[in-house]
């Protein structure tokens, strides 16, 4: 099946060479480009990508707003986080606005490749050191975002289990790797990831991550 791929970026340069190296890998298609936020949102309802590329420095609509609007009108597309710098101040709030992780705008032709099939199957694309950096940065914010009172409800539900798995996602840990930290089967691990996702109302292992972040469950170490 192929995965079809807006990039919305506004450096003409940068959709270029994306959509070359996107193009030529066998299970991916580019279907469209757009220069700024706005036309972000109206390609993704016209073209219903997979997955959209978005720089987040873009005029008219950044991309932190066209990716809340994105998940917010269209829950089958994901969105990749285009950035120059691993510390991007802006990256936290994308992910907050629903983007399934980020990709620095220098990867390489197989990073980026990858990087678009895991977001398309549904997984986080957020490497442990990133996460960890992710976590420092916001901890220093003097306005730290805190949990809404039906998100604290939410958290109530989760079992002893869940909650210790919740924070294993959030340090960026993969199913397998959980499974073998907590010695179990990675079947049982999944099962707990899909009750956590259902029980806090979230899209996917991204947005747990955030949960986690705001219900202060991962703290910088």
């Amino acid at each position: 099946m192929t995965i079809r791929v807006l990039i919305a970026d506004d450096q003409m340069m940068v959709r270029e060479g994306f959509s070359v190296l996107l193009n030529a890998m066998p299970d991916i298609e580019v279907v469209g480009e757009a220069v700024n936020g706005r036309q972000a949102v109206e390609r993704v309802r016209e073209l219903a990508p997979d997955v959209v590329l978005m720089d987040i420095r873009m005029p008219e609509l950044n991309g932190i707003e066209a990716t809340r609007e994105i998940v917010a009108s269209d829950g089958s597309a994901k969105v990749l986080v285009l950035t120059t710098f691993d510390l991007d101040e802006y990256v936290y709030q994308a992910l907050r606005a629903g983007a399934s992780g980020f990709l620095l705008k220098d990867a390489s032709a197989r990073q980026l490749a990858d990087g678009v099939r895991i977001v398309a199957a549904g997984e986080a694309l957020l490497a442990p050191s990133v996460t960890r950096r992710l976590i420092t940065e916001f901890s220093k914010l003097s306005e730290a975002p805190r949990l809404m009172p039906s998100a604290q409800a939410a958290y109530g539900d989760l079992t002893e289990r869940e909650t210790e798995v919740l924070v294993l996602i959030a340090q960026g840990l993969s199913n397998s790797e959980i499974a073998g930290r907590l010695v179990v089967a990675e079947s049982t691990i999944k099962t707990h990831v899909s009750r956590i996702l259902v029980k806090l109302g979230l899209r996917d292992r991204t947005q747990a991550a955030v949960f986690a972040y705001e219900a202060r469950l991962v703290t910088p170490g």
